[in-house]
């Protein structure tokens, strides 16, 4: 075998690891979306700026807030799963690199000052920590089903700020009743990969 992770592993997070689409009504707990962070957290980032933000949306008046923007296919699964992330790019990141990367805490001002330079940067780096997101998700024995169907601009007002910007929401829990669509194909290495 060519991977060190063993096989039983290799499926849960990947080979048999589905998005799911229904979700049973058995619970989410905090200490569960807890364990997820704190193993997810170790994932890597340009300069460590860790820019993803989670906002779980757990009570039903925060559900009645968020199905509204959600796009009309994407509702009643959102309305039904156990928990609901809202994953986010912090666009002021920089503001925590001095403690964040202590080797060159002047990082903050050398690269970053200017927003534009940023945002690029935060939704890079969101976008690889939403992937180890929904990877932990998998590792805790759940089921993610990650969405961009949605208003942006809408949750990013009714939930976040100027300083965040949207980039998925995900529903969290153990698959339901067909949960999942057959497998899509996927491209061959071959098709991928170019050696130079």
């Amino acid at each position: 075998m060519s991977l060190v992770l063993d096989p039983s592993a290799q499926d849960l997070l990947f080979r048999e690891a589905r998005t799911a689409n229904t979700f049973t009504d058995e619970p989410v707990s905090e200490e569960q979306v807890q364990a997820i962070y704190d193993l997810v957290k170790y994932g890597p980032t340009a300069f460590n700026q860790s820019p993803l933000r989670i906002t779980l949306v757990r009570s039903p008046e925060a559900r009645e807030r968020l199905l509204p923007h959600m796009a009309e296919g994407n509702r009643p699964k959102t309305a039904t799963a156990p928990l609901v992330a809202i994953l986010a790019a912090d666009n002021e990141f920089h503001e925590e690199l001095p403690g964040l990367f202590p080797a060159f805490p002047a990082a903050k001002d050398a690269f970053f000052a200017e927003r534009p330079v940023r945002e690029r940067s935060a939704a890079i780096n969101s976008a690889l920590q939403a992937a180890y997101f929904i990877v932990g998700v998998r590792a805790a024995g759940l089921a993610a089903g990650p969405m961009t169907g949605f208003d942006f601009e809408g949750v990013r007002k009714e939930f976040l700020d100027d300083d965040h910007t949207p980039l998925m929401i995900v529903n969290i829990g153990k698959p339901g009743p067909d949960a999942s669509y057959p497998r899509s194909p996927r491209l061959a290495y071959e098709d991928v990969v170019t050696t130079v």
